[in-house]
This record gives structure tokens, C-alpha cells and sequence, in this order.
């Protein structure tokens, strides 16, 4: 899990594509379920040593079709050749059930039961009960783990919020919103909280998302950078009331860039992340000035949602 976080952190600062993230994780998920399911079997884990007449030899390796794209996964074989995984059916290229089960998987509030439930239903009646419980659990503690660590408030002094969509299969293929919280520690590093999936952002997604982040710990907070959406904020507000918030500059520049001809595109954007290094409030304000006194004229609506300049330096009264 926690390259995973790395690899959304990574791609929301960047303003990348998640699907690749996503696709990542499925195939490292599967292969974990494969492992764990010849482990359920063999009754010991890789690299102990047990002598139970059978161990492990090796893998091969079949190719499927995600929606998140083509994934390589790592079928293990055993010496005695007895093990017939039931994860992945013979001959199949594509199974989109078990991409949405394996999301499922990870998202925010799965219980222990509902764990066991996805399980069944990727394993059927191929295994007794005690069997299925066993990979349950395997795959339960990494889950539940990381949903409910706890979190060192101080360790933590910027909370950054957003919302990404992914294509998710339930009944058909639609995009639902991964809510993010990531946390920023007062050196610059950076880790992904917890996250939740929800079919649309909303508020209640957001509460349940925040008042999970405080019960575990993380009470003080000094900067909330958001995108501006009011509903973030109310809820923001309720649970952190200490907080400064900052519009993403990211997401500004992002519908900057939708009001301007992409043949200047490049130039406005460099103009506009100027903002980005002013080290006093007033220096940014002058910044955002020069920067609407110069394309005003040739993009009146793109400025004029720059004259409020409301939440748009917080950033200058912290430290660098």
C-alpha cells in the first residue's frame, strides 16, 4: 500500500493520469491474491521452510485486459503440481468483475464481513469455508491496516484535498470519484492519508473521509489547500476550525488554461506560475495585478476570476 500512495501522490502533484496507478495496484493486488490463495493451500508462507511433501516452484506469467489496461500476472506453480488457482478461469483475457471486486476491495469503510463476502465471490465453492477464511484474512489485515493506522497530528501541517474520477464496472462502466486526503509534513514530505470511493463528490463523502482522519488523530492541521469547492470547505471548517485554506493554484491554472487560446497557452502559464513564488502577500497581489493588467484586455473572463483574491496567498504565511 504504500507505494501506492506514493504513485497517486506522485500523480496529483503532477496532475497525471491515475489510470496507470490503478492498473499498477490491480496486477500487484492479483498476484498477491494468487500467493495468498497457494498459501491458504500449502498451510506456509514463501521462503519458510516447512517439509509437507509440497513447496513452491516458481510461476508463469498470463496476460489479461483491464479496464486501466493490459496487466501481467504471476500464476504460482507447486512442485507436486496439485495447485489449480480459482481466481482467474481457464482461457479468459478479460474479467471485469473480478477488476470492480479487487477495487472494492480498497475502499474507505470496507468491513471484515464484506471482505469475506468479495472473496467468496471471486473463489466460490472451489474452496471450504475454513480456506476462504484464510485468504480473507491475508488480505483483510493490509486493508484494514492502513484504513485505520494511526495518524501523528503533528507530524502533519497541510492536509491537500481533491477528488479524481475513475472508470469503475458495477452493474455497467462508469466514472466514479476517488476522494484523496494527503498529507504534507512541515520538512515537505508528502504520504497519502486515506482515500475513499463515492459514485460523485459530495460533502458527505468529504465528512466521512476527514471525521475518520481526526478520530485517528490528525487534529491540527494548519493549511487546507482545496479547489475551491464550498462544500470542501463547510466540512473542512467543521473539523479543522483552526485551518487557513488555499485555492489549488493547480486547479486555477487548470481553468485558466480552458479560457485561452492554445497559442498562448504556454505564455500564460508561465506568466501565471510567477504567482507560485511570490513571499509575501503583497508581493502576490502585485504579482496577480501584472498578471490581469497584461491579459485583460484579450481575455476579460479568464481575469476577472482572478480579482477575488480571497484564499489565493495563504501560502505566503508559511514557511517555504
Amino acid at each position: 500500500m504504500n507505494q501506492f500512495n506514493k504513485e497517486i501522490a506522485q500523480a496529483l502533484l503532477e496532475n497525471t493520469n491515475l489510470t496507470e496507478v490503478f492498473r499498477n495496484q490491480l496486477e500487484s493486488t492479483m498476484n498477491s491474491l494468487l500467493e495468498s490463495e497457494l498459501t491458504a493451500i500449502l498451510g506456509y508462507d514463501p521462503y519458510v521452510r516447512f517439509n509437507n511433501g509440497n513447496y513452491r516452484n516458481g510461476d508463469y506469467t498470463r496476460r489479461l485486459d483491464t479496464q486501466f489496461g493490459q496487466i501481467n500476472v504471476r500464476v504460482p506453480r507447486d512442485r507436486k503440481g496439485e495447485f489449480h488457482q480459482s481466481l482467474i478461469p481457464p482461457y479468459t483475457h478479460r474479467i471485469d468483475s473480478l477488476e470492480t471486486t479487487i477495487i472494492q476491495l480498497y475502499e474507505k469503510g470496507i468491513t471484515t464481513r464484506e471482505i469475506a463476502d468479495l472473496i467468496e465471490k471471486m473463489y466460490g465453492s472451489h474452496y471450504s469455508p475454513t480456506t476462504i477464511s484464510n485468504i480473507t484474512k491475508m488480505v483483510d489485515e493490509q486493508v484494514t491496516a492502513f484504513h485505520s493506522r494511526p495518524i501523528f497530528h503533528s507530524q502533519y501541517v497541510c492536509l491537500f484535498l481533491d477528488a479524481t474520477y475513475i472508470p469503475l464496472r458495477r452493474d455497467a462502466v462508469q466514472k466514479e470519484a476517488v476522494h484523496i486526503a494527503l498529507g504534507i509534513t512541515s520538512s515537505g514530505e508528502k504520504e497519502i492519508l486515506d482515500y475513499l470511493i463515492a459514485p460523485q463528490e459530495s460533502d458527505i463523502a468529504w465528512s466521512e473521509l476527514l471525521g475518520s482522519l481526526v478520530s485517528r488523530g490528525l487534529t491540527d492541521v494548519q493549511l487546507i489547500v482545496v479547489d475551491g469547492m464550498t462544500a470542501i470547505q463547510n466540512t473542512c471548517e467543521r473539523n479543522y476550525p483552526q485551518a487557513k485554506f488555499q485555492r489549488c493554484l493547480v486547479h486555477i491554472n487548470r481553468n485558466i488554461m480552458g479560457k485561452v487560446r492554445i497559442s498562448d497557452r504556454q505564455e500564460v502559464a508561465s506568466d501565471f506560475k510567477k504567482i507560485h513564488h511570490a513571499s509575501t502577500t503583497q508581493e502576490g497581489k502585485e504579482m496577480i495585478q501584472t498578471f490581469i493588467d497584461k491579459w485583460q484586455k484579450r481575455y476579460p473572463r479568464m481575469t476577472h476570476s482572478l480579482q477575488e483574491t480571497e484564499n489565493l496567498l495563504t501560502f505566503t504565511q508559511f514557511p517555504k
